[in-house]
Formats: structure tokens, C-alpha cells, sequence
């Protein structure tokens, strides 16, 4: 009897390990802070680990996947996979294991998840408050509909609409759910490649979806082609990398090039990247300074992309506060018509 139960105990341990959980963003941006500064500091990566043991600055279950890690002799990037970071940035740090300016690519990974924690934290705060009040309305219609409306001797417009409209939120939030269930299921099916050329012409999403790319991949390009990699080696480490979407345009480039087609060109015919950066991969390679450009050209898009995410979470508290307004006075008129009609009645 013990050993069964030690070797469920050690069983269902090991089923645990397998769910772990990917670090939240915000510890990300700490274990690169950790990286980033230990780094420049001079520690190797085993001094790295054992330093986060001792110091407990990261919990006991994530050191130890990376000394699991270590011990099979995995880099930085593959560590980084381990503790659930995305594959936009395993790529990018398997990147700079290729090109040696890792401590400065970590700096950047640092800037854009602190960017990405502000665009989440300003949602959250932004949403909270409209949804909060948005539920209490509903409520309010439920009890509205169950015990004043069957009250009233007359009807009109506005108590049909208040009888109807929690039947209708929540058949729309229900047709909502299976859409995003749709598309999420179709987007593990589809081949990445086509799933961002087809996220790339819808509106809104399509300009977003643009800028993001064009950004990652141009800084990806600037810091490989800055330090000297061709565009041959730089083609076979796209396919090389964790990212499906980084691999896919590396077998497609790698194809178009063997047809004689230029890179400028190539890019150029890709509907998710901005026109400009074909522009500037064509002007970058005539000066021969194509590394510095695109990198200083993503900087700016990368300044485009964060802003327009802002303008967005700015867009998105009105819009649902004008809908809850809606509904008071959808409320309000199912309330105070009938008394009104009744009292003319009266008169």
C-alpha cells in the first residue's frame, strides 16, 4: 500500500509539472530584468540559475526547469521556452545567440513587454468600470421584466425592448463565444502565413496586425544584416527558429529568391508588412547600409504600433459607455411612459 502511494504521489507530481503554467507577464519582465542586468554584470548562465536559487527573486519551480535546462545544455532561448515566454520572443533572443548582441536585445524585450503591460493594464482599467455598471443594468432589466412590466396595463416600444434585450444580451454574448471558438479553431488549422495575410486586410485589425510585423521583423532583419549575416544565412535562420509564422516566411523567401526574385520585391509582395519597408530594404541595399536603417526604422514603427494601441483602449471606454447610456434610457422610458400615458388618462 505506501509504494502505491508514493507512486501515485510521484505521478501525479510529474502530471503537475507537465500543466506548469507559463510565467504572467509581468514576472517575464523580471526574469529578463534579472537576465538583462546579471549579464551585463558578467555571470554565465549556470551562474545565473544557481544566483535565482539562492536568492529566491524567482519561485522554486521555474529554477528548476532551468537547471533542467542547463543540465541539457540548452541556450538562453530554449531556457526562456521552458518558463512559457511567447515564441515572438524565443525567436528574437535565438536571434541575438546568432548575431552576439544578446544584453542589447534583452534591453528591447524589456521595452516592449513593459509597453504591452501599460496597453493591458489601461484595458483592464478602462473596461472594468463600463462592464461593472453594464451588469448591474442587467439586473436591474431582469427584475425590471419579472415583476414591474407585467404590472403595467400598457405597453410601448421601450418595455418590449426591456423585456427582450436580456434574452437578446445574452443569446449575443452566446453567438459571440462560439465565433471567437470558430476562429480560434480555425487559426490552429490554417498555415500561419495565410492566417496573418488574411488578419492583414481586415480593417482596423488589418493596419495593427501591419505595423506589428513590420516592426518585429524589420528590427529582426536590421540586427542580423548590422552584424554582417547575408541574406542566405539570414533566409536559413528563419527556418531554423521556434516561431511557425518566422519558419513559413523562411521557406517562402528561400523559394522566391531561387526564382531570381529580389528581397525588396519579395517583401514588398507580403500584404502584412507596411509598403515602406520594401521601400526602404530597396533604398537600404543601394547605400549599403541596410542593417542601421531598418533598425532605426523600427524603432519608429514600433513607436506607431504602441500608439496606436493606446488610441484603442482610449476608443473602447465611450464606446461601452454610450451603450450603457442607452440602455438607461431604454429603462427609464419602459418606467415612466406608461405613467405618463396613465395620467393623461386620468386628466
Amino acid at each position: 500500500m505506501p509504494k502505491s502511494t508514493s507512486w501515485w504521489k510521484k505521478d501525479f507530481s510529474l502530471l503537475k509539472k507537465h500543466r506548469l503554467k507559463k510565467l504572467p507577464l509581468a514576472k517575464q519582465r523580471k526574469v529578463i530584468q534579472l537576465f538583462h542586468s546579471l549579464l551585463v554584470s558578467g555571470f554565465t548562465l549556470n551562474e545565473i540559475v544557481v544566483f535565482l536559487k539562492r536568492s529566491q527573486l524567482l519561485e522554486e519551480v521555474y529554477v528548476h526547469r532551468l537547471e533542467e535546462g542547463l543540465l541539457s545544455g540548452e541556450t538562453l532561448s530554449q531556457l526562456l521556452k521552458r518558463l512559457g515566454f511567447s515564441d515572438a520572443i524565443v525567436t528574437q533572443l535565438s536571434l541575438a545567440e546568432e548575431h552576439g548582441d544578446l544584453v542589447s536585445s534583452m534591453a528591447l524585450i524589456d521595452d516592449y513587454l513593459l509597453q504591452m503591460a501599460s496597453v493591458r493594464k489601461k484595458l483592464i482599467e478602462v473596461a472594468t468600470y463600463p462592464i461593472l455598471l453594464l451588469s448591474f443594468l442587467m439586473l436591474i432589466m431582469i427584475g425590471l421584466k419579472n415583476y414591474l412590466l407585467p404590472q403595467l396595463e400598457e405597453g410601448n416600444l421601450a418595455t418590449q425592448l426591456v423585456a427582450l434585450f436580456p434574452s437578446l444580451f445574452f443569446t449575443g454574448a452566446g453567438v459571440m463565444l462560439c465565433l471567437i471558438g470558430l476562429v480560434y479553431r480555425y487559426y490552429q488549422k490554417v498555415p500561419r502565413l495565410k492566417w496573418v495575410t488574411q488578419l492583414s486586410r481586415l480593417p482596423f485589425i488589418g493596419k495593427t496586425v501591419q505595423l506589428y510585423l513590420t516592426a518585429y521583423y524589420a528590427r529582426e532583419w536590421g540586427n542580423l544584416m548590422g552584424q554582417g549575416i547575408g541574406l542566405v544565412d539570414l533566409v536559413a535562420l528563419m527556418q531554423e527558429q521556434s516561431s511557425s509564422l518566422f519558419q513559413e516566411i523562411g521557406h517562402d523567401m528561400e523559394e522566391r529568391l531561387l526564382t531570381g526574385q529580389a528581397f525588396h520585391t519579395i517583401v514588398e509582395g507580403y500584404p502584412f508588412f507596411l509598403r515602406e519597408l520594401s521601400l526602404m530594404i530597396e533604398y537600404g541595399q543601394v547605400k549599403s547600409k541596410l542593417g542601421q536603417e531598418l533598425s532605426i526604422y523600427a524603432r519608429e514603427i514600433w513607436e506607431r504600433f504602441f500608439s496606436r494601441l493606446h488610441q484603442a483602449t482610449q476608443l473602447i471606454q465611450p464606446l461601452i459607455f454610450i451603450f450603457v447610456a442607452v440602455v438607461i434610457v431604454m429603462i427609464y422610458a419602459a418606467m415612466l411612459l406608461p405613467m405618463y400615458h396613465s395620467m393623461e388618462v386620468t386628466l
